[in-house]
């Protein structure tokens, strides 16, 4: 029978696996087995343990992704741009939900379009909106969005401006303004961006690399009492010091 054995030896112990049998009626030494000092066994353990739970369970963000996808939902966003950009067969999904799915993301965990996929299964996201990694191709998402006229886009937003009045009861008796600067994963040579242009970063970040987030925009949303949905408006001229 195997049992635990230590030996002391210059003052520290040293643990062994010893394996006994019975010869003649008597216990003899089968095999020893070195196994360490007790903090060596310990790590041991603990690497076992890491490895046997790894193997058991799947850790995936979902609060975050699920609060966000529910309001998206909630205010039918994919439905709302389906239903003025009209549907696509040659997608592995609409134009509104490639559209949806870029806001999340950007709610979230802002990425690339071609880091979206990878994104995608570190969360549970598939498991409830039933749409799989496969089919979120970077590619995808740019065909999705070039879908998209300036005309539509002007009607979904009068649309989904309209439904969260109604469904938050927002208030818009009064004057909003709001005028920022955001990063983007634009290529600073890519002609059908005119709106996100190259400037000095409020992070203090140094964009060296052309391919780096150095394409800045900077919109403007303005909403007036005789304005029932915001207006939009970009400065593609001036991206650290928006008019």
């Amino acid at each position: 029978m195997a049992s635990l054995d230590k030996k002391v030896i210059n003052g520290r112990p040293y643990w062994y696996l010893r394996e006994m049998v019975w010869v003649d009626g008597k216990p003899k030494l089968a095999s020893e087995r070195y196994l360490g000092t007790a903090a060596e066994i310990e790590a041991l353990l603990d690497t076992r343990e890491e490895a046997i739970v790894s193997e058991r369970t799947q850790h995936r963000g979902f609060e975050d992704v699920a609060a966000v996808w529910g309001l998206l939902q909630c205010l039918d966003v994919p439905g709302v741009v389906d239903s003025v950009v009209g549907s696509r067969a040659d997608a592995g999904a609409s134009v509104g939900t490639y559209v949806a799915m870029a806001a999340l993301n950007r709610v979230v965990a802002p990425c690339s379009k071609l880091a979206f996929a990878d994104w995608w299964r570190t969360t549970a996201a598939e498991r409830f909106t039933k749409i799989p990694a496969r089919v979120l191709d970077h590619r995808k998402f740019w065909d999705a969005m070039h879908t998209v006229s300036p005309e539509q886009l002007a009607e979904v937003e009068q649309r989904l401006a309209v439904g969260i009045i109604g469904e938050f009861g927002v208030d818009i008796g009064s004057l909003a303004l709001d005028m920022t600067n955001f990063a983007t994963f634009i290529d600073s040579t890519n002609p059908k961006a005119p709106i996100a242009r190259r400037g000095k970063a409020k992070q203090k970040r140094l964009c060296a690399a052309p391919w780096s987030d150095s394409g800045w925009s900077c919109p403007a949303t303005a909403a007036f009492p005789w304005c029932p949905t915001p207006m939009r408006a970009t400065n593609p001229t001036s991206p650290s010091s928006p008019p």
